[in-house]
């Protein structure tokens, strides 16, 4: 323990004299926590759309009407034709076109039905998809609102109607924030303790300090949890802050217990730690170790469930997805945070976490050599 000891001091020492770590560590992922789940919010607002209205009868103005007033879309010009509203999509001033056809008011009342014509921007997959979506149903809601006064009074009930009333659990509000910052916190600390500690070793081989580590007697697993240790409770550090600014910004509160919410974390950071040091035995410059950890912890984040569902995913990339250690901590950061889960809940992917830390740093110690 007094090697260890010495090991952990010189380590503290070293980050500590650094002050571009320093920032870099507890500066860059506060700043981003602050930014990030202000923009990556899907839920799709002000989505440009073109109208060609050829009718220019009451329903179809009480349609346009409802459309304007949804909150969702934003109405930039009424064109004359189809090809003129085209041009503006091509010309990206434009998502969607909405085509109401001559004699729209007249065939609806007539024979109780009529088409519309959507056209959708496609450059933009979700907006597009979303965009779509949402106009659907507000054109199949001017439908129901529609039928609905057509009712004679005695011969149609109106209790036949469903009406669908809908709750968010664990979210009444539907606020994005509370879904997307427990994320981008497991996302910003795997950035922050994978790339540190890939870099670790390797900077000690390019500035020539290993090989007088390596001269002295002192064990390969000692030298790597002198690595490891300093950035596993700076790593805590930052997980704190980011929950404080969770809490006092975006007013999320964990609804569970926080002794799990950290021994999880702490499972988490030795296994991400791991994961670096790995790397860094492995590679010869700083260079090349940010190079492959910047390849694997991309992976991480874009199979993470974080913006792309997992049940979306083919089976290769869903197998892919749940061998990463990243997914099971945003799922267990958002059950717990949001859903209160207890340990017994998340028992499963913390036994993950920590078959996955005794591997990587078990292969970290045995792929470590000293020699001279």
């Amino acid at each position: 323990m007094r090697v260890l000891s010495f090991l952990l001091r010189k380590e503290f020492r070293q980050i500590f004299r650094d002050k571009s770590i320093l920032a870099l560590i507890f500066m860059l992922p506060t700043i981003q926590l602050i930014i990030m789940p202000l923009a990556a919010n899907f839920d799709v607002k002000n989505v440009n759309l073109v109208l060609v209205d050829h009718d220019h009868s009451p329903y179809s103005q009480r349609l346009i009407s409802k459309i304007g007033s949804s909150g969702y879309f934003r109405i930039i010009e009424n064109s004359r034709s189809f090809n003129e509203a085209l041009r503006l999509v091509e010309a990206n001033q434009a998502d969607l076109v909405l085509e109401i056809p001559a004699g729209f008011e007249r065939e609806f009342v007539r024979e109780g039905a009529q088409k519309l014509s959507l056209a959708v921007d496609a450059i933009n997959g979700t907006k597009a998809a979303l965009g779509g979506a949402y106009l659907s149903q507000i054109v199949t809601d001017f439908n129901t609102d529609v039928r609905l006064e057509w009712l004679q009074p005695g011969r149609f009930s109106t209790a036949s109607v469903i009406d669908v009333t809908a709750s968010n659990w664990f979210n009444p509000l539907g606020k994005y924030q509370f879904f997307m910052v427990p994320g981008i916190l497991v996302l910003l600390l795997t950035m922050v303790g994978g790339f540190l500690s890939a870099l670790n070793i390797v900077r000690e081989k390019e500035i020539g300090t290993i090989e007088q580590i390596n001269v002295t007697p002192i064990q390969k697993w000692q030298f790597i949890l002198g690595k490891m240790i300093p950035f596993w409770v700076l790593g805590l550090i930052v997980f704190t802050i980011g929950l404080l600014i969770a809490r006092l910004i975006y007013g999320i509160v964990p609804v569970g217990s926080l002794a799990t919410l950290y021994l999880f974390a702490g499972v988490y950071l030795v296994a991400l730690l791991g994961f670096g040091l790995l790397i860094s035995t492995y590679s010869d410059t700083q260079v090349q170790a940010m190079f492959v950890a910047f390849f694997f912890i991309m992976i991480f984040i874009l199979m993470s469930g974080l913006f792309t569902s997992i049940d979306s995913m083919p089976v290769w990339a869903r197998t892919i997805a749940y061998l990463t250690p990243v997914t099971h901590f945003i799922e267990v950061m958002r059950m717990i945070v949001l859903k209160g889960s207890s340990l017994a809940n998340v028992k499963w992917q913390l036994l993950y976490e920590v078959i996955f830390a005794i591997i990587l740093n078990g292969w970290a110690i045995w792929n470590y050599r000293k020699t001279t």
